[in-house]
């Protein structure tokens, strides 16, 4: 009689085990589905200011140059809009879903606003107590390439995608080298290869997304 309910508790637990995957997969999907705006906001953002600080320099832009005095609050702008943006994102990122995924995703979300002001708060402490200017135009693009390469490294960890992995190890690498270059060329290569790897992961992340991977 034991062995006659077996092989029925065993299609019991392996219908359990898969509804369990599918209702584990479906709030992965719901937690992941603002990440590529997240990203877009910050590539855009990465993109544009650092070419508009680049233009800035008379040794930067070939083809036309911005002044600083209109450049940095554009910079600035854009930084605290992804900034802003992170955050309500962040504070959607709990809607609908309750548990531990709740709060793992809104902390996520907040601690790109979190972080972007103790970085910048960082840097204003530096300058003064004697930072130059040109140091500080070192100083801040790296800083907040390397804080976006540890968040990226922590969603990787959250969320367990690979794909999160790789662009924080790029942010990484990019907030490491890219004051070798010195100023204004650093920020050049923040443009390109930071600005350009968040918008061609956050396009990578809608389209696996879409495909329900």
């Amino acid at each position: 009689m034991t062995n006659a309910v077996e092989p029925h508790e065993q299609d019991d637990a392996a219908e359990m085990l898969a509804l369990i995957t599918t209702q584990q997969r479906k709030v992965d999907q719901l937690m992941l589905r603002p990440i590529p705006w997240m990203l877009g906001i910050w590539g855009a953002a990465w993109l544009i200011g650092f070419l508009v600080l680049w233009s800035a320099y008379p040794d930067g832009n070939p083809a036309f140059t911005i002044p600083m005095a209109v450049a940095a609050p554009i910079f600035a702008v854009l930084i605290v809009g992804a900034i802003v943006a992170s955050a309500i994102i962040g504070a959607r990122l709990n809607r609908g879903v309750k548990g531990e995924s709740n709060f793992a995703g809104a902390v996520y979300g907040i601690s790109w606003s979190l972080c972007g002001m103790a970085f910048a708060a960082l840097g204003v402490g530096l300058i003064s107590n004697g930072m130059s200017q040109e140091l500080a135009s070192i100083f801040f693009p790296s800083a907040f390439s390397l804080m976006c390469g540890t968040l990226y490294l922590a969603g990787a960890a959250l969320w367990r995608q690979v794909s999160m992995l790789v662009l924080g190890i790029i942010m990484l690498v990019v907030g490491a080298i890219a004051p070798f270059f010195g100023a204004p060329t650093n920020n050049l290569v923040m443009a390109v290869f930071g600005g350009g790897a968040l918008l061609l992961s956050a396009l990578v992340f809608a389209v696996r997304l879409r495909q329900g991977r």
